[in-house]
């Protein structure tokens, strides 16, 4: 078992938590029980999936009962339960229960039963019992999306001159590798490498909604297209750049429509090949005009993503590096700004 745990894509894990039961009144002497703890979960740093490898069930404490030394019962011991930074919170029903994306934030998932008093006949009831989701969601300011061997982890490499470090996001043998570029300033721009997609991921094929659910919190979407086109393998049509881009727009819309309308640059790799400048000017002067024409109407997005810039690159010899990494930081921090405006006005609307 332990083998198997280890081999998975770890992203999402079902637990089982129980509230404790409130405690017995004392009726003869008005005596209320004391009400069972709570389960809280809580985000934390040092918490990882691994740590729900043998524990999934948690139980709160009961509420005291009451007696004549103590009338009013104490309050049964509450439970809280670390997870990593970037866990939504739902009930098995999807119900969402709260996104811990900061350092100590906390979501109630089940709460206590009261303790035995007047209106409920001295008897204390028991507290809220279900199974709730721990879903992952990667939280990096760039998410690389891609088809495989369009060479995202030769430009991970290349943008942040060192090899790729692997995320503390605990996964367990198949993590997303997180690279840090860096500015002579000492900004940091965080740029993650998720396993690659392929055609029908909406559907959840392949790694499917696993690589998708972790695109939803970046700031900015890094699409990274061979120039040259793309054959997932001899079982598989061959797609052009143009076709990819469009590919790979049409899976972000058919899981989340939002995610086409989040700031994205285009990068069209492997410029240092054969024949690379002329299905560059093609592909950039067709997605800059709007013109999809060629493209079968069944490989088109209702909504085509309006890049911040289509940039040629070359991440196996260093080409276009600088250009992109300046953009890169420019439109982060456009997005950020316009963050901030936005939830100025919103306090301002609200005051």
């Amino acid at each position: 078992m332990a083998g198997r745990w280890r081999s998975r894509f770890i992203d999402q894990v079902r637990i089982y938590v129980k509230g404790g039961g409130g405690g017995q009144g004392y009726p003869s002497h008005g005596g209320v029980g004391g009400r069972g703890g709570d389960i809280y979960v809580k985000a934390s740093k040092e918490a990882t999936m691994r740590d729900f490898k043998t524990k999934k069930r948690y139980s709160a404490g009961t509420g005291e009962n009451s007696r004549i030394r103590a009338l009013q019962g104490s309050k049964g011991s509450d439970v809280t339960i670390k997870v990593p930074l970037g866990i939504c919170v739902t009930t098995d029903e999807g119900h969402n229960l709260g996104d811990l994306d900061q350092q100590g934030q906390e979501a109630l998932v089940a709460k206590g039963g009261r303790g035995g008093c007047h209106s409920n006949n001295w008897s204390g009831e028991k507290g809220q019992r279900r199974n709730i989701k721990l879903i992952l969601k990667l939280i990096a300011d760039v998410g690389l999306v891609g088809f495989p061997n369009a060479g995202k982890s030769t430009l991970l490499k290349a943008l942040s001159r060192s090899q790729p470090k692997i995320a503390d996001y605990p996964f367990t043998t198949i993590r997303p590798q997180v690279g840090i570029i860096g500015y002579p300033d000492q900004r940091q721009i965080s740029l993650a490498d998720l396993p690659g997609l392929i055609e029908g991921a909406h559907m959840n094929y392949g790694m499917g909604h696993k690589f998708l659910r972790h695109v939803e919190r970046t700031k900015l979407l890094l699409f990274m297209v061979d120039v040259h086109g793309f054959q997932l393998s001899d079982r598989h049509p061959f797609r052009s750049a143009l076709e990819t881009v469009m590919l790979l727009n049409q899976e972000l819309e058919l899981y989340k429509p939002e995610l086409t309308s989040k700031p994205a640059i285009l990068a069209l790799n492997k410029m240092d090949m054969d024949n690379a400048e002329e299905y560059m000017q093609h592909t950039r002067q067709c997605i800059q005009d709007r013109n999809f024409a060629s493209i079968p109407e069944e490989l088109r997005a209702k909504s085509a993503i309006a890049f911040e810039d289509i940039i040629p690159v070359s991440a196996k010899e260093g080409l276009g590096m600088d250009l992109l990494k300046q953009r890169i930081r420019i439109v982060i921090d456009d997005y950020e700004e316009k963050l901030k405006e936005q939830d100025q006005k919103e306090k301002a609307g609200h005051g």
